[in-house]
Formats: C-alpha cells, sequence, structure tokens
C-alpha cells in the first residue's frame, strides 16, 4: 500500500514555499499529512475523471469503452512520474527508489484500476440516462 503520508507533506511543504525536496523522508513532518496525502490523491482522480469527460465528451457515456478509459488512465500516470515523485526526491519514475520497477508496476496496476473505475462509472452513469 502507498505512504500517501509523503505526497501529504510534500502538499503541505507547498504553503511554507518548498516544491522540491532532495529527501521528502528528510523533510518536517506535517500535521495530518497522512490524511492530506489521501484527500490530495482522491481528489485529484476527481479531477482527472472530469477532466477524461471533457476530452471525450459526454457521448462516450452511452457507450463507454475500456480501451479510451485505460489509456486515459495510463496517461495520467505521467504526473505522478515525472511530477510528483521527482519532487520528494525519488527521482523520474522512481528511479531513486530501492526497487523502481517494483514501484512502476504498483503504479501501473492502480493507474488500471483507476481506468477500470472510470469506464464502470461511464457504465452506470450511461445506464441511467
Amino acid at each position: 500500500m502507498p505512504n500517501w503520508a509523503m505526497p501529504g507533506c510534500g502538499f503541505a511543504h507547498l504553503f511554507k514555499g518548498k516544491m522540491f525536496h532532495e529527501d521528502i523522508e528528510q523533510a518536517d513532518e506535517a500535521s495530518g499529512e497522512l490524511v492530506l496525502g489521501w484527500l490530495l490523491h482522491y481528489g485529484v482522480g476527481v479531477i482527472y475523471g472530469i477532466v477524461f469527460l471533457l476530452i471525450v465528451g459526454s457521448t462516450w457515456l452511452m457507450e463507454p469503452d475500456f480501451l479510451t478509459a485505460g489509456i486515459y488512465a495510463m496517461e495520467t500516470i505521467a504526473a505522478g512520474w515525472f511530477i510528483l515523485q521527482p519532487g520528494m526526491g525519488l527521482g523520474g519514475a522512481a528511479s531513486n527508489t530501492p526497487t523502481p520497477w517494483k514501484s512502476r508496476g504498483l503504479g501501473l496496476i492502480a493507474h488500471t484500476a483507476f481506468g477500470l473505475g472510470l469506464w464502470g462509472s461511464g457504465l452506470l452513469i450511461g445506464s441511467t440516462i
């Protein structure tokens, strides 16, 4: 399970004017960083879902397909790999972690689940309109 306290800590430090860290684990602990990390993660997911619908249009809801949702979900991993992780000192695509390929694989699995969630939501919403 990912440690969402790390992104929560990084996000909290944004309010102190610090965006990039050499090693986020050495940063001062922020109050409520775990909760903040989870809220940030799911909040971004909701925003990504709205952006997805704006890109594909509401007609996608009439015939949602996993391929479109899955491709979009894979594209969203770029923000984590190339903005969030480097900003926490983890390197691009977790390259500075002890097991970068494990981190990448888990990220791909998680974002596949996000794609399934988009598709499932599309099926559910589409069946009600």
